[in-house]
């Protein structure tokens, strides 16, 4: 399927290797522009919103800067809307200036200009040169109390898709649906089964499936396995024929939440036309809860998944996560499996069949 072009304006930074290229906007720190060359295709697997070159849209203050420029991935600190912070939803690490520090060959290297709880951040955009792989790291260094923090990669699926993840403990839906009467998935409810997840009203909902009908609102946490060396979610995309990876280490981001935007908000920006759209939101927080519920008990906390960083003057914290992408193999169905063999990601097919890609050795160690 033939992707339209992505629009790149002069003041994003830009890096580039022979297997793709990747564009961010640094006034907010979200990705504006991905796209992977593989097997003689360019593939952009991440979303931008509709609204995003809307003049309205963009005049209008009372928006966060992040939704109106709602795109790509960026990375929340906090996550979501903070009762114990002032800044906009998904904190100042998505709604403010990130200054360039370096930039090299499929490199770029950033600093957030202001701090968050005190502590400063760092965030690193690497290209693979042999494999349609980004790499991303964001140090949080210093500070002091409780911190939720996120990705919030978004990719759009024009006719469904298929999703499979790495081994999860439990699903778990929040206490109130983000649109009311508009959510597929029951409201709270939990389930050890992806594939039988509580409807509401009645019956049961697989989170395999992206469904094509439209009109929904929904959003879902899962929680890691324990003893995970790492964690990750693949989409195959229907009409899009490719697939999607995002992997992460679940010792910092124990939980994926599942954000499923298919026309089910009616208010601007929104406008019902918001359809289609995955969000993967790898993460430590207490899901939809929101930040103070995070540093008390809550079901994804009881699921034994910690919902907070804490933050100590003397402490480092370093968040590492991928995107990938591939066209998708003939006759592929699901994703059994993705696994690090010293310096080769392989993902295995339902049936058998696999695919290795180059990767970085020790990416996800501690050490690296």
């Amino acid at each position: 399927m033939t992707q339209p072009a992505q629009r790149v304006v002069t003041d994003w930074l830009t890096a580039e290797t022979p297997a793709g290229q990747v564009a961010i906007d640094p006034a907010l720190g979200n990705l504006r522009g991905l796209t992977f060359r593989a097997d003689g295709r360019d593939l952009r697997p991440l979303h931008t919103a509709h609204w995003v070159d809307d003049p309205d849209v963009q005049a209008d203050e009372a928006i966060a800067p992040i939704e109106r420029k709602l795109a790509g991935d960026f990375f929340c600190a906090p996550f979501g809307h903070s009762e114990l912070s002032d800044a906009p939803i998904h904190g100042w690490s998505a709604n403010s200036h990130w200054s360039l520090a370096e930039r090299a060959d499929g490199l770029l290297r950033l600093r957030l200009d202001r701090e968050i709880f005190g502590a400063s951040l760092e965030k690193e955009l690497r290209l693979s040169s042999t494999a349609p792989i980004l790499y991303q790291t964001h140090r949080i260094m210093g500070g002091e109390g409780a911190l939720t923090v996120a990705h919030h990669v978004m990719t759009h699926m024009a006719a469904g898709g298929r999703l499979d993840f790495s081994p999860k403990q439990v699903a778990i839906a929040p206490d109130k649906p983000f649109e009311q009467g508009r959510s597929r998935l029951a409201c709270p409810a939990a389930s050890a089964e992806l594939a039988a997840f509580p409807a509401a009203g009645g019956g049961v909902v697989d989170l395999h499936a992206y469904p094509a009908e439209t009109g929904h609102e929904d959003f879902v946490t899962l929680v890691e396995r324990s003893g995970a060396a790492f964690g990750w979610t693949a989409v195959l995309r229907a009409a899009e024929d490719d697939l999607l990876f995002v992997l992460k280490d679940p010792h910092t981001l124990p939980v994926t939440m599942l954000w499923l935007s298919n026309g089910g908000r009616d208010r601007a920006p929104w406008g019902g036309r918001h359809t289609g759209v995955l969000g993967i939101e790898d993460g430590c927080t207490a899901g939809a809860a929101g930040h103070r519920a995070a540093l008390g008990e809550t079901p994804i906390g009881k699921a034994g998944a910690a919902t907070v960083l804490r933050l100590r003057p003397d402490a480092e914290h370093v968040v590492r996560q991928v995107i990938g992408a591939v066209p998708r193999p003939r006759g592929w169905q699901r994703i059994a499996a993705i696994a690090l063999r010293d310096d080769r990601l392989v993902i295995t097919e339902g049936g058998g069949e696999t695919l290795a890609l180059d990767f970085a050795p020790g990416f996800f160690s501690r050490e690296f």
